[in-house]
């Protein structure tokens, strides 16, 4: 008998994928174009281990491919879609922001209320 996965707790294990400082950074850079493994150091600055490890649960997801270059691996986004994720992340944390942003003031304009 076939086991199949509800769509929600796929969905949760994708995000449970994604819940990593240095895997989202590595899809962040990846957006403009595939970088090899060099390039990624440089620019996140961790120990080539610990990115290693990252690059890999996203190469096992197939949401990242690396192919080889001689003796350089370069890895790129596996689809745009991954890109339009991002981009709707950024702009949920922006509006959630906003509205902490609007609360903040009002509880400060309250609080300078209050005081007189």
């Amino acid at each position: 008998m076939k086991s199949t996965v509800p769509l929600y707790q796929a969905k949760a294990e994708f995000f449970r994928m994604l819940g990593h400082p240095v895997r989202i950074r590595v899809l962040e850079l990846l957006q403009d174009g595939p970088l090899p493994v060099r390039d990624l150091l440089s620019d996140i600055g961790i120990e080539p281990s610990s990115l290693s490890q990252q690059l890999a649960v996203l190469r096992r997801s197939g949401i990242v491919t690396a192919t080889r270059e001689g003796t350089t691996v370069i890895y790129a986004l596996a689809g745009g879609d991954v890109a339009d994720l991002l981009l709707a992340a950024r702009r949920i944390l922006t509006e959630m922001l906003a509205g902490q942003s609007e609360l903040l003031a009002e509880l400060t304009t309250t609080d300078v209320r209050d005081a007189s």
